[in-house]
């Protein structure tokens, strides 16, 4: 009896190591490659999944999530031979675990060796201002080369970057001070379109003054010009109106006359000075002055009524 009971147990335990055997659970972020009796036969995504057990084995487990692989620091010289240290980053991605995994026997080692051989050829193509300039267009190269190998072995090449370039002491040296030259010269050149510009805003700005002024001195003598006539007529108007009245009246060359001498008397009896005494030439000819102003009023009003 008790020996049958161990045998159940026996049989539980294999069949639960069979069942354990034959059911896998892969991650989201992985993928499991299976072989059956030696030879590629599916690959399991996320979730959960049964094999036969003893038949199908598990080849690998590979991770879908974006990976990092570093370019180890080299010594690359430039088209210009200068001898610069350079290192990077590829972003990459398996998209094909089969490839990944058959085609190749280390992807990430064979992507890190490659990008160092072809890192190498691209900086010795370009000049040492070219590979400091141009990091990009240098990023962008990578990639795609990279790229052309990686899709034999199911791995895609998200992006490369060049993380750090050194120079020598000497050349850096070189560099800062054409770097300040050149900020100078900058500085210099800037500096002196600033003075040509200023020069030629001052000159536009006396050329409108004096045009204004021209504009200014042409309408005043246009205006004075227009004064003149117009007291011109006026003169010629009063001229007519005095020659008309002297021609209608015998009293009115002597009622200009003594309105002419009263004005004066009226200014001169208008200063206040305290040591002026105001005596008329002729006191008759005063007196006789406003008699005929008296009666060419008196004339012009009979005239009028």
């Amino acid at each position: 009896m008790e020996s049958f009971i161990v045998f159940i147990v026996l049989v539980c335990a294999l069949i639960a190591a069979i069942i354990k055997l034959g059911i896998k659970i892969v991650s989201q972020s992985d993928i499991m490659i299976i072989e059956r009796l030696g030879r590629f036969h599916k690959v399991l995504g996320g979730g959960f999944h049964v094999i036969v057990p003893f038949f199908d084995s598990v080849r690998a487990r590979m991770s879908i999530r974006e990976q990092l692989v570093d370019i180890t620091k080299q010594q690359v010289i430039t088209k210009d031979n200068v001898n610069i240290s350079v290192d990077g980053i590829v972003f990459l991605k398996v998209i094909d675990g089969k490839m990944a995994l058959y085609n190749v026997e280390d992807y990430r080692r064979a992507i890190s060796n490659l990008a160092m051989t072809t890192l190498r050829s691209a900086i010795g193509e370009m000049t040492l201002d070219s590979t400091l300039s141009s990091r990009d267009q240098l990023n962008s190269k990578l990639q795609i080369a990279l790229g052309d190998a990686a899709n034999n072995w199911g791995v895609k090449i998200m992006r490369v970057e060049i993380s750090e370039i050194s120079v020598p002491q000497g050349i850096e040296n070189a560099m800062n001070l054409q770097m300040k030259a050149e900020r100078e010269k900058r500085a210099i050149e800037l500096k002196a379109e600033a003075e040509k510009a200023a020069l030629i805003r001052n000159a536009e700005a006396l050329k409108q003054e004096k045009v204004l002024e021209a504009e200014a001195i042409e309408r005043m003598a246009d205006a004075k010009k227009y004064e003149q006539i117009a007291l011109a007529e006026g003169q010629k108007t009063a001229m007519d109106s005095i020659n008309s009245a002297m021609s209608n009246s015998k009293f009115a060359a002597e009622y200009l006359l003594a309105q002419n001498r009263v004005l004066a008397f009226n200014e001169l009896a208008k200063n206040t000075a305290k040591d002026k005494i105001l005596v008329p030439y002729e006191t008759s000819e005063l007196l006789g002055s406003l008699s005929v102003i008296k009666d060419f009023l008196g004339t012009k009003k009979d005239a009028n009524e």
